[in-house]
C-alpha cells in the first residue's frame, strides 16, 4: 500500500490536515499524520508533536516557553526532517504533503529538504504565488497555491485540499512502483556526471553531455540561475555524483555583486569539502543577471549591459570585480580535497564577450586571470587554452581530464 506523510500543525490548522489525511485514505493510501505544532493540538496525530521536538532535542514545553516563534519553526523543522528520514528508511514514506502559510510553509519546505531527490514533496501554501526559491532548498518540491488562507474548510479550501490528496497519492504512487528497484539518483544505473549550464555557454555544455555519455556516464546539467547551483551543491553531498564538470560558475558573480542569481556563498564548496573529483571553469562569470531593463538600479545604468530577453539585463563585469572573483573562485578550489582542475578560456569566457561579442572585454579577461594564476595553489590543476569556452576543443578537453580522475569503466555496469 502507497504510504503519505502529512506534516502539520495541527494547534492551528488541525481540522485541515486531518481532512487532507483522510481523502489520502479514501484514495486506498495509507497517511501518517504527523504534528509539528508547539500549541495544544486540535487533532490526533500518528506521530505527535511530543516526538517531534525530543528528535530535535528539546520539549514543546520548552519550545513555548521561549516564545520565539521563528526559533519553534526551525527547531521543529530540524525534528520533523529526523522523523521524515526515518520514515522513509523504514519503507514508510512514498510522499509527503503539508499546507500551509508563511511558517508552516518555510517549517514544512526545510523538513522535506532532508529527503533524497525523487520521493514526491508537495505543500499547499498561501505564499506560493511568490517567490519560493527560500523554501526550495535545491530540492524537488512542488507547491500549490491555496488561493485562500488555510483557516477553516469551505468549498474553495476543501477543492484545493482535496486535490492535494490526489496529487500526492498519484505521486507517491508512482515512487512506490519503484520498490523494486534501487533508489536515489543514479542507484543501479550509469554513474553520474553533473554539468552546469547557461544560455551563453550553450554550446559548451552540448559537447560536454555528449562527450560524457560517449565514455559511459549519465550527464546531468543544472541550469546556472542560483536555485540549479543550489541544486548542484545539494546532489553533491548527498554523494549522488562521480565527479563535476562546473563549467558555468556564473552564479558567482551575481553573489558578488547583487544579480538575481546567486546560489549563495556556500556554491562551489560541495566538492571541495566531499573530496568529489571536479573541473572547473570561468563559463559566465563575465555577466551579472539583473533583471528588467527598466528596473535596472542607477548604479547600474551606466555599465556595458545586454537584454537577454525581458525579463533578464546582462551585464558585463568590471576589471575590479573580475580580479575579485579570480580571487574567490582559486580560494574555493585551493579547499579541494580530491583531485581538482581549473580550465581557462582566454579567448572568451561566454558567447558574448568573444573578440566580436557586445560585452568583449580583454583588460577584465585579464584580471580575471591573473587573479586565477596568483591565487590558485598548485595542488589544483590549472589549464589554460586560447580558445573561446564554446570551442568544442575546450568543453573536451574538460571531459577528458574529468575522466582522467575517475576509476569507472562502462563495462563495469553492463
Amino acid at each position: 500500500m502507497v504510504s503519505v506523510v502529512v506534516v502539520g500543525t495541527l494547534d492551528t490548522k488541525g481540522v485541515e490536515h486531518r481532512h487532507l489525511a483522510e481523502q489520502i485514505r479514501r484514495l486506498g493510501a495509507r497517511a501518517i499524520l504527523v504534528d509539528v505544532g508547539v500549541g495544544e493540538p486540535a487533532v490526533d496525530a500518528d506521530v505527535d508533536n511530543l516526538t517531534v521536538a525530543a528528535a530535535a532535542g528539546t520539549t514543546v514545553e520548552e519550545l513555548s516557553a521561549r516564545g520565539d516563534r521563528g526559533d519553534a519553526v526551525d527547531t521543529m523543522a530540524r525534528g520533523a526532517g529526523i522523523v521524515l528520514r526515518s520514515l522513509h528508511d523504514q519503507k514508510r514514506l512514498d510522499g509527503v504533503v503539508a499546507l500551509g502559510g508563511g511558517g508552516g510553509t518555510t517549517l514544512a519546505g526545510a523538513a522535506f529538504a532532508v529527503l533524497p531527490v525523487g520521493v514526491p514533496k508537495l505543500i499547499v501554501s498561501t505564499v506560493a504565488a511568490g517567490d519560493m526559491r527560500p523554501h526550495v532548498h535545491g530540492q524537488d518540491i512542488t507547491f500549490t497555491y491555496a488561493v485562500l488562507d488555510i483557516a477553516g474548510l469551505n468549498p474553495v479550501t476543501r477543492s484545493i485540499v482535496d486535490n492535494a490528496a490526489g496529487a500526492i497519492v498519484g505521486m507517491a504512487g508512482i515512487a512506490a512502483a519503484r520498490d523494486d528497484e534501487p533508489r536515489g539518483p543514479g542507484a543501479g544505473g550509469r554513474p553520474m556526471i553533473a554539468i552546469t549550464s547557461f544560455g551563453v555557454t550553450t554550446h559548451a555544455v552540448e559537447s560536454a553531455r555528449a562527450a560524457v555519455e560517449t565514455a559511459g556516464y549519465e550527464p546531468l546539467v543544472f541550469h546556472a540561475v542560483g536555485s540549479g547551483g543550489e541544486s548542484l551543491e545539494a546532489l553533491i553531498r548527498a554523494g549522488s555524483l562521480a565527479g563535476v564538470l562546473d563549467l558555468t560558475t556564473t552564479e558567482l558573480a551575481d553573489d558578488l555583486v547583487g544579480g538575481v542569481m546567486s546560489a549563495g556563498p556556500s556554491r562551489l564548496t560541495a566538492a571541495a569539502d566531499t573530496a568529489t573529483p571536479q573541473v572547473v571553469s570561468v563559463g559566465a562569470l563575465d555577466i551579472v543577471n539583473l533583471g528588467p531593463l527598466d528596473r535596472i538600479a542607477p548604479e547600474h545604468r551606466g555599465r556595458r549591459l545586454v537584454a537577454h530577453n525581458a525579463q533578464m539585463t546582462l551585464m558585463r563585469t568590471n576589471t575590479g570585480e573580475a580580479a575579485e572573483l579570480g580571487r574567490r573562485l582559486a580560494a574555493k578550489l585551493n579547499r579541494g580535497r580530491g583531485p581538482t582542475a581549473l580550465f581557462l578560456p582566454l579567448a572568451g569566457t561566454s558567447a558574448l564577450s568573444t573578440a566580436d561579442g557586445p560585452l568583449y572585454d580583454a583588460d577584465a579577461d585579464e584580471a580575471l586571470f591573473d587573479a586565477i594564476r596568483t591565487h590558485l595553489d598548485d595542488s589544483v590543476a590549472l589549464v589554460e587554452l586560447a580558445v573561446d569556452v564554446n570551442d568544442d576543443r575546450f568543453a573536451n578537453a574538460m571531459v577528458e581530464e574529468l575522466l582522467s580522475y575517475l576509476t569507472f569503466t562502462p563495462e563495469e555496469t553492463s
